[in-house]
């Protein structure tokens, strides 16, 4: 009988979540696409959306001070909603076409759908194809300064799957690609970029690092035997110190985005919560528990929340 580790298996991936919608309600000719996209498991669309929905309530906070109405604008969080799902989605599928002989070597990732046989290589192109024209209708809803930004994105997008195989610090490179968000809306905005974004921007790099470091603690041990690398390995029994000074680095250039964009002390309250969240992650991990590591990777959707509540909590209170 076929496992789900095996080539000719035919269910979900090794990794995937069990009950979630995907396979409840696509028909099972379906589920190889949806698991290109990662749409069973959405921590990484999030991940993507938290830079863009941050950089979107920040934005009208700095504008305040002219006496606009300090909320995000709710079109703008909807369409960052569906671009980040769509492009999230074509970027799995990008890196699943780069990595199809790496995934089948590693045990967590030889039932994905290329390696396994599911998709052809042609079928997923086609579905890349797809999604990446899903994103472009989003972006053209933005002003052409957003839109000229939002395609300077591609270059950081094309490279990160090669970066693994030449770097130690791959995950400095899905930093560079998965914090562009931090530009888009304040870009969308304003039609213009400041410090401010760049702040933020350097800050979700420095986020991304840390807790795609915990992430790649579950494959470590198959990294090593095929030649991947990346922060996990290079940190090794150090990634608690690691953590630390990348976590300690992001909340310093957040703040100093807030108090560029001229931010009232409620936006700081969200960010001291999520302080907290984070050195709760430093203390309990462990990183040999595979486990624990992508539940501590998935919890940094709650910090994306906090910092998110502080800063629309902070809007409301300047239309008191």
């Amino acid at each position: 009988m076929d496992s789900i580790q095996s080539h000719n298996a035919q269910g979900r991936v090794a990794d995937s979540p069990s009950g979630h919608w995907t396979y409840k309600l696509l028909p099972r000719r379906a589920w190889p696409y949806a698991q290109l996209a990662r749409w069973d498991r959405p921590i990484g669309w999030w991940l993507l959306l938290w830079p863009c929905w941050w950089s979107a309530a920040l934005a009208p906070l700095a504008d305040s001070l002219n006496g606009s109405v300090a909320l995000p604008n709710v079109w703008h969080l909807i369409l960052f909603l569906i671009g980040a799902i769509a492009m999230r989605g074509a970027g799995c599928t990008y890196n699943d076409l780069v990595d199809q002989k790496i995934d089948d070597m590693v045990a967590r990732t030889r039932s994905r759908p290329l390696p396994s046989g599911q998709v052809t290589r042609l079928q997923a192109k086609a579905f890349l194809v797809a999604q990446a024209l899903v994103g472009l209708l989003v972006l053209l809803q933005f002003n052409n300064y957003a839109i000229i930004v939002g395609l300077c994105s591609l270059g950081a997008v094309a490279i990160y799957p090669f970066m693994k195989r030449v770097t130690d610090w791959p995950q400095l490179f899905l930093g560079f690609a998965f914090s562009w968000g931090a530009f888009m809306g304040w870009a969308a905005y304003f039609g213009a970029l400041t410090i401010t974004p760049f702040l933020l921007y350097f800050g979700c790099i420095f986020w991304t690092i840390g807790y795609d470091t915990i992430y790649a603690h579950q494959d470590k041990e198959d990294d090593a035997l095929v030649g991947v690398r990346s922060t996990a390995r290079l940190f090794g029994e150090k990634t608690k110190l690691a953590l630390g000074i990348l976590y300690v680095l992001m909340l310093l250039f957040f703040a100093a985005a807030f108090y560029t964009a001229g931010v009232i002390w409620v936006s700081y309250i969200g960010l001291a919560v999520a302080a907290i969240h984070l050195a709760r992650q430093i203390i309990v991990i462990d990183i040999d528990n595979a486990d624990q590591c992508l539940a501590l990777f998935k919890s940094n959707r709650t910090v994306g929340w906090i910092i998110f509540a502080g800063l629309i909590a902070a809007g409301l209170s300047t239309a008191i």
